[in-house]
């Protein structure tokens, strides 16, 4: 059986990260060899953490900005580009945060691509327990969108917006003259 290599996202609030960086450590040797994508401050610390724990392992880790600063875009972005197919999000449900809008829209996206998305430490135990995790023959199915991308196929709106503009041109052209 061929070892199957899992593109992962790291991504927890302040208050999670010590959370999230526990169960790296405990789950290393199941993490050993997979791709990450971290935001931030996550990845920093959960690289030095397993850097720490196993110095003489490569990790692939590559750090984002830090969420608020553009982070979760950039995760998001991953995951729409099929980069990210596991997404561990520690959130921090009892603070409010400045850039919630941008956390629904990563949800919101991991939904859309049918990713692996887990919001907690227990979720994320099940999960990397999973004998799919490591099934190198486990995909996720993915939603064939084109019903969306292709609603407007039937609409010549480019020529009608051509038109519209050239007729309010020539409206404008037509128009009074203070000679």
């Amino acid at each position: 059986m061929n070892r199957v290599i899992r593109k992962i996202g790291l991504v927890a609030h302040d208050g999670m990260k010590q959370d999230l960086i526990e169960w790296a450590v405990w789950n290393s040797e199941r993490l050993m060899g997979h791709k990450f994508f971290c935001t931030g401050t996550t990845g920093k610390l959960v690289q030095e953490a397993l850097k720490r724990k196993h110095p003489d392992v490569d990790w692939d880790i590559t750090i984002l900005k830090s969420g608020p600063l553009g982070g979760d875009q950039q995760m998001g972005s991953r995951i729409v580009e099929g980069e990210v197919d596991y997404c561990f999000f520690f959130t921090d449900s009892m603070t409010l945060q400045p850039h919630d809008t941008d956390i629904k829209a990563l949800t919101r996206l991991a939904g859309v691509e049918n990713i692996v998305f887990c919001c907690n430490r227990s979720t994320a135990d099940h999960v990397i327990s999973s004998p799919l995790f490591l099934d190198p023959e486990y995909k996720a199915i993915k939603k064939d969108y084109s019903f969306y991308t292709e609603r407007l196929k039937d609409q010549d709106l480019v020529s009608k917006a051509v038109e519209r503009n050239r007729a309010k041109r020539n409206k404008k052209r037509s128009g009074p003259r203070n000679d």
